[in-house]
């Protein structure tokens, strides 16, 4: 691999309960070197927002789509785009979409998804949104480690309920040029290793990584939420990302 000459958009965006905030401090140590870095809050995650329980992961597509063409990205002017645990259905859709548009997916204890899966398909109906649940019931299904009472205060304070359409939505893939564009996996909770093995396997949650034609493999071992828990890290891992070519 070779360096590239241009710096790209780097785009950033959280998985559940979490906006463009919970980015600040990986986007203070990506600023020297990368200005355009950017972080977004998805549809339904804007607690301001009057109709956000009703926002979808299609909304959630367009949104990102729109932010990069707001941004100046095209397919001459490919985007990075750094996609944080839930946060991978609506950008699993943007590459299925328009995988032109992104020159390299960077997977942060996340990854691809499968089509027909979904967060939660059997969630009712009449459940409209998921807010964050106590900190007790949330280490049960992904690690706190490395976080501070006071960082976990601040993500009680902040966290914005999940829309019920985007947790029950399945995520429709058609686009098998999907897994040529180039991906990073940043393993934080669950060693590379261990990802690996699943995804030849077969596990449901991993299919699509055995899938995937250019990948590069990382571990930065912590818990689930690495941009509170060592952001310098991640910053790192993720400016080196972006500086290669796809």
């Amino acid at each position: 691999m070779t360096p590239m000459t241009s710096s790209p958009t780097i785009l950033l965006i959280a998985g559940h309960w979490l906006g463009a905030w919970a980015w600040a401090d990986v986007l203070d140590h990506l600023s020297t070197d990368h200005p355009g870095a950017i972080a977004m809050t998805l549809p339904g995650l804007n607690g301001d927002d009057p109709d956000r329980a009703v926002r979808t992961l299609d909304d959630q597509a367009a949104a990102i789509l729109d932010v990069l063409a707001r941004s100046g990205v095209s397919e001459d002017q490919p985007a990075v785009i750094v996609a944080h645990s839930g946060a991978n259905a609506p950008v699993s859709l943007v590459l299925d979409q328009h995988p032109a548009l992104v020159r390299r997916v960077v997977w942060v204890d996340s990854g691809p998804m499968s089509t027909g899966s979904a967060f939660a398909p059997n969630l009712p109906e009449e459940v409209k949104e998921l807010p964050l649940p106590s900190f007790d019931v949330l280490e049960q299904q992904a690690s706190l480690d490395g976080l501070s009472a006071e960082v976990l205060e601040r993500f009680r304070a902040r966290a914005v309920p999940e829309p019920g359409p985007v947790l029950r939505q399945p995520v429709e893939l058609t686009n098998d040029a999907r897994h040529a564009v180039p991906t990073t996996l940043v393993c934080c909770s669950i060693p590379s290793a261990q990802v690996l093995d699943m995804a030849r396997a077969g596990h449901p949650m991993f299919t699509d990584v055995a899938a995937l034609e250019h990948l590069d493999v990382i571990d930065l071992p912590t818990g689930h939420w690495p941009m509170w828990s060592r952001p310098r890290d991640l910053a790192q891992v993720i400016r080196s990302a972006a500086s290669r070519a796809t």
